[in-house]
């Protein structure tokens, strides 16, 4: 099975929807493999925001992310990556389809709920960043069998 790496960011933590939006992903069925609640720093962010450092919106961004704690999860699951980013919705929120955890919560590019692994290798390379390895657990819920059928479609 695929991991990923979900940051409720401030704007959901403030806004009182971790339990929404973590209800989301057990529902669709994704295994909870990790979820701590931290507070991020400019050196964590700066490593995970590296591509956008020098960018003009970067100091507000910084700021964005520091407002409160923000809840990580590893979640757990087939092709997952994409099932994440597909609930997600597009990054800016306020064209986000509703339905999905930006489109139905969000209204700006910036302030957009969540963040979500872009790829299975960011994946592997952000789930380190925010987790340590005692902190991922691997097991197979009872329910597994009600998810995917045996040939795994």
């Amino acid at each position: 099975m695929e991991s990923t790496l979900v940051l409720i960011k401030p704007s959901g933590v403030e806004r009182a929807l971790i339990g929404r939006i973590i209800a989301r992903f057990e529902s669709k069925g994704l295994i909870i493999a990790g979820l701590k609640m931290m507070q991020l720093d400019e050196k964590i962010l700066r490593e995970h925001y590296s591509h956008l450092v020098d960018k003009p919106f970067f100091p507000s961004l910084l700021n964005a992310m520091m407002a409160s704690p923000v809840i990580a999860l590893c979640l757990k699951g087939k092709d997952v990556v994409e099932v994440v980013r597909a609930m997600a919705g597009v990054t800016d929120a306020s064209k986000a389809l509703p339905g999905t955890i930006r489109g139905d919560f969000g209204m700006s590019n910036q302030e957009n709920i969540i963040h979500a692994s872009d790829s299975p290798e960011n994946a592997t390379t952000e789930i380190k960043r925010f987790f340590h390895d005692k902190e991922i657990f691997d097991y197979t819920p009872c329910i597994i069998k009600f998810l995917y059928s045996p040939d795994g479609k």
